[in-house]
């Protein structure tokens, strides 16, 4: 019996901008409005819940194998370290050579970058390499 489905879910300050970042980064989508309703405002106000406007938004794989991501507002900035994190698998193999996982980690980091992540560190260990980022609003992940 397969085990249950599960939501990763992101602390924000704006829901909106971040989901547009993950969806870019993970090649998922926002998550359209329910069926009936052209906006998820539309959506919010038929359900008298115009006071939620931007207080979330959601990402959705299109091929509906990967978990919901959810954004969620709220009050407080990032202050620590993630207790959790993502590690977007870049390379796919292990049989590469340090040289093409390098190449690889980079072209993926520059692609990030542009849609606003920053780099924070390259990491080596024997038969390992992975690139710490973290997303615009200091989330930090990994390149693998």
């Amino acid at each position: 019996m397969p085990g249950p489905k599960i939501q990763i879910t992101f602390d924000a300050r704006d829901p909106d901008a971040l989901a547009q970042f993950w969806a870019q980064a993970l090649g998922y989508e926002v998550q359209p409005p329910p069926e009936g309703f052209d906006s998820w405002e539309k959506w919010l106000e038929a359900n008298n819940l115009q006071h939620m406007t931007g207080h979330a938004s959601a990402i959705v794989d299109p091929d509906g194998a990967r978990p919901r991501i959810y954004f969620q507002r709220v009050p407080e900035s990032k202050s620590a370290k993630n207790r959790v994190h993502l590690d977007v698998n870049v390379v796919g193999r292990r049989d590469v050579s340090t040289e093409e996982r390098r190449a690889a980690l980079e072209r993926e980091a520059d692609r990030l970058v542009r849609l606003g992540a920053s780099r924070t560190g390259l990491y080596e260990e024997p038969g390992e390499m992975w690139m710490v980022m973290a997303d615009p609003e200091g989330n930090e992940f990994c390149l693998q």
